[in-house]
């Protein structure tokens, strides 16, 4: 059973939207029939050109401005020009490998300011619109909020707080406005192969596979909507990981 949504007439803005799993959420708010704005440092990568006809389902609306989610200035004015806002996807995030011995503080700051400060910001700066249209806050956290993020400790520092960020706003500003949190675990985008060292590390999910971008944005949809549920944190991660320990004990092990 195919689970639709209707957002015909909501405005959505979405963080760090232009690849990766947030363009994947923005694809999927605009099919849906909102009016989505992106948001990211960089004008986002040329549209592959659709197959002729066009999918029926192909994407429209979604409006590209150009903003660091980290700067109070570029803030201003991307919500400036706002009358109206309905949900708000706080996605943009990310570290590069970090260990902590012999880098620089200022790299785990900026981490830990994209991560956990910029999306702080952001929901302050929206609430007010998302008051007035009873809106809700999807935040896009981690596993490596949730368990150990070797060589990126300021990550998983910065998304714990995500996470606690979110349940926190969830009770401060209920029951007007819902804030829950989608923690996504090892997931497949453009990025990705560079990023597990080019292997596809999909074997370690119990499902079988990495979670894509369509797969996080269905459970946005879905917070997004008007109902009950806030202060929720939903894992989408296919079962976790595999531990590595079962592939070390041997099979007589019980």
């Amino acid at each position: 059973m195919t689970v639709t949504y209707d957002y015909t007439g909501k405005v959505v803005l979405v963080t760090g939207g232009t690849k990766g799993i947030g363009a994947g959420i923005a694809t999927a708010f605009a099919t849906a029939g909102a009016e989505v704005i992106v948001c990211a440092r960089h004008d986002p990568p040329p549209p592959v050109p659709p197959p002729s006809p066009p999918p029926r389902s192909a994407a429209t609306g979604v409006r590209f401005v150009r903003a660091d989610v980290r700067d109070a200035d570029d803030l201003e004015r991307l919500f400036s020009g706002l009358d109206r806002l309905d949900v708000v996807v706080n996605n943009a995030g990310g570290s590069p490998y970090a260990p902590l011995e012999g880098t620089s503080p200022r790299l785990h700051a900026r981490i830990v300011e994209l991560n956990l400060i910029a999306p702080l910001l952001v929901a302050q700066r929206a609430y007010p619109l998302l008051a007035a249209s009873g809106g809700s806050v999807v935040m896009i956290g981690s596993s490596s909020g949730v368990r150990p993020s070797p060589g990126t400790s300021a990550y998983g520092a910065a998304k714990a707080g995500l996470h606690q960020l979110a349940n926190c706003l969830a009770a401060e500003w209920a029951p007007g406005v819902r804030v829950n949190t989608v923690i996504v675990g090892l997931a497949a985008t453009e990025d990705s192969l560079d990023h597990y060292g080019g292997k596809d590390v999909g074997s370690a999910v119990p499902a079988g596979r990495m979670a894509t971008p369509a797969d996080v944005a269905s459970v946005c949809l879905w917070l997004a909507a008007p109902g009950y549920v806030t202060g929720a944190q939903v894992h989408v991660h296919g079962g976790g990981e595999i531990p590595a320990w079962q592939n070390l004990a041997s099979d007589d092990i019980s």
